[in-house]
């Protein structure tokens, strides 16, 4: 009857045990409170029930140790479930340098994923085993939310905006992907997988699907089609070589890092900070690029090196 019954899917990333050790802990604190809470009051009940009319309660004024407990008991006991959560939040905020980069769109009711070399998938997502991944997300209508309960990770994933969350998967096999915050209609279709595979099978699957060249270089022929160059190499926009992760100074004497967040402004709303030295002349690209568009573009301009130039092309 209980075969094949779990209260719980599998663990199957490098933080899922910490989620679940915090999860049980919280649980056996809400059952030992419970337990003490509700049986109090069944012997309060039954030992201090009125048993004639005469019968009259004493007043009791206070009891300070007891104040005291009931304060510091509960307040150590959240002291450490911030602390625990704290670091497991952090621990899953700052994926490690040399996390491979998967770009997520949401759209009603699909996932759209690419990989750097190119590679797109629909509601399946490959990627290796022991190796962390770094997913860049955003939504092309509503908010979705990007959710694997076997990794315990999910992540809002917002129109407008880039989020990110990282895993790494610590078994093979397929795992349920899901959408965890309500986007419309068909929102409980819009499910997929994550399939974990051994490197060599991992890289012999990419190799397979890889066909018109890889998120830079389409970037690269997207930025020779929308005439950037035209500016930014010719001295009217300030030249993108080396730019990415570097500190940006503004007209208004602000300095901002050039980051996904940055560029992908940059394209849609070019007024909004404009560098220092220039002027306001780029027009605006919104509703003429795609998200995967803008991806590609940032993944290009990521490729630029000062040695190099357009290195993917």
């Amino acid at each position: 009857m209980w075969q094949g019954f779990s209260i719980r899917p599998d663990q199957a990333s490098t933080i899922a045990q910490g989620v679940d050790y915090l999860y049980y802990f919280l649980t056996a604190i809400d059952l030992f409170f419970t337990a003490v809470i509700f049986l109090t009051i069944f012997y309060f009940a039954l030992r201090y029930r009125r048993r004639s009319e005469q019968d009259q309660p004493k007043q009791i004024e206070g009891n300070i140790p007891l104040e005291i407990a009931w304060t510091l008991i509960p307040l150590g006991l959240v002291v450490v479930v911030f602390l625990w959560g704290t670091s497991l939040f952090i621990r899953n905020s700052r994926p490690p340098a040399a996390s491979t980069e998967i770009f997520v769109v949401g759209k009603q009711w699909m996932w759209k994923l690419q990989h750097p070399e190119g590679v797109e998938e629909i509601n399946e997502l490959h990627v290796p085993v022991n190796q962390p991944i770094k997913l860049t997300m955003t939504s092309e209508d509503v908010i979705h939310d990007f959710s694997v309960p076997a990794f315990r990770v999910k992540k809002d994933v917002v129109p407008g905006m880039y989020t990110s969350l990282w895993f790494q998967a610590t078994k093979t096999g397929r795992f349920d992907l899901y959408c965890d915050q309500y986007c419309g209609t068909n929102h409980s279709l819009m499910k997929g997988e994550v399939i974990v595979m051994e490197p060599t099978e991992y890289e012999q699957w990419l190799s397979g699907g890889i066909r018109g060249g890889t998120m830079a270089q389409s970037g690269a022929k997207l930025y020779d089609q929308l005439a950037c160059i035209t500016c930014h190499g010719t001295g009217k926009g300030p030249p993108l070589t080396g730019i990415y992760g570097k500190p940006v100074k503004l007209s208004d004497g602000s300095t901002v890092v050039a980051d996904d967040v940055y560029l992908r402004e940059s394209v849609l709303y070019p007024s909004a900070k404009i560098v220092e030295g220039y002027r306001p002349i780029m027009p605006t690209y919104k509703g003429q690029v795609t998200e995967e568009q803008l991806l590609q573009l940032i993944a290009y301009i990521k490729s630029l090196n000062p040695q190099e130039g357009k290195a993917a092309k």
